[in-house]
């Protein structure tokens, strides 16, 4: 299973808004510098994520980008579905349709595992776990 750049780079973009609750928006242009991300593609990721409910926008000079929920209420497994969709190890996990032995399938329960352990984990983790990671690490620059 292999998550795409979308996943990746708007997981490390709303990290960013993460580190910075409470702390007023943050412009793209720092994000784009800090994570190491185009600002024309960190553009379509905020778009996505803003249509998820994860992110706000805040209009004027001042303005930026701010979480539209705490921290500790984002789930990575959230996140990933807004910016991936579902996530499955193989196609037939979420088809049956997809292979005719989908029903009889005895791999397809390994399939199943992986996927439902991949979900768990992501499940498990929210932003504020990331933030506090990053805090722990006690480096300048933290890196994700």
């Amino acid at each position: 299973m292999k998550l795409s750049t979308r996943t990746r780079y708007g997981i490390r973009a709303i990290f960013e808004l993460a580190v910075h609750y409470g702390k007023g928006p943050v412009q793209l242009k720092r994000i784009a510098e800090k994570q190491d991300i185009s600002i024309k593609y960190l553009e379509q990721l905020i778009a996505i994520l803003k249509r998820g409910g994860f992110v706000k926008s805040i209009r004027g000079s001042k303005g930026g980008y701010i979480l539209a929920k705490k921290p500790s209420e984002i789930k990575l497994s959230d996140c990933v579905r807004c910016l991936e969709g579902r996530l499955a190890a193989v196609e037939c996990v979420e088809n049956n349709d997809y292979c005719q032995r989908s029903d009889d399938c005895i791999v397809k329960q390994v399939w199943v595992k992986i996927t439902q352990a991949v979900e768990n984990i992501l499940q498990s983790i929210t932003l504020q776990d990331l933030v506090d990671r990053a805090e722990n690490q006690k480096t300048p620059d933290y890196q994700i």
